[in-house]
């Protein structure tokens, strides 16, 4: 009669999802942490973390796709928008223009410049 032997347990050969695959080698390559460490506690072989590594550079470092449209038309009756200022009349002498992209501390030194307080 022919023997038989049944092994319970885990399967040998795993699947690791790529979010398990990512927590792993963040972990491994953690700042004061080992891979062999890791790998113990994972119970993985050191190879295939490197593996995962290669991997994943691989796939960081490839071509992205790119999709070039035309440009929409622009419609010649409508006028385009003056650019937003700030504009400050001193003494109806003076004529200041400060753009909204002026940074307030710049504003500030340029009407300080012109000795308005």
């Amino acid at each position: 009669m022919s023997h038989v032997t049944l092994l319970t347990g885990p399967e040998r050969r795993r699947r690791w999802s790529e979010e398990d695959q990512c927590r792993i080698l963040a972990a491994a390559f953690a700042p004061g942490s080992t891979v062999a460490a890791v790998a113990r506690q994972y119970d993985v072989a050191t190879s295939l973390i490197y593996k995962w590594r290669r991997t994943l550079r691989a796939r960081e470092t490839g071509f992205a796709e790119v999709v070039v449209v035309p440009d929409e038309p622009v419609a010649a009756s409508v006028p385009a928008a003056p650019p937003a200022v700030i504009e400050l009349e001193i003494a109806g002498k003076v004529r200041l223009r400060i753009p909204l992209t002026t940074p307030p501390t710049l504003a500030a030194a340029m009407v300080k410049a012109l000795g308005v307080s």
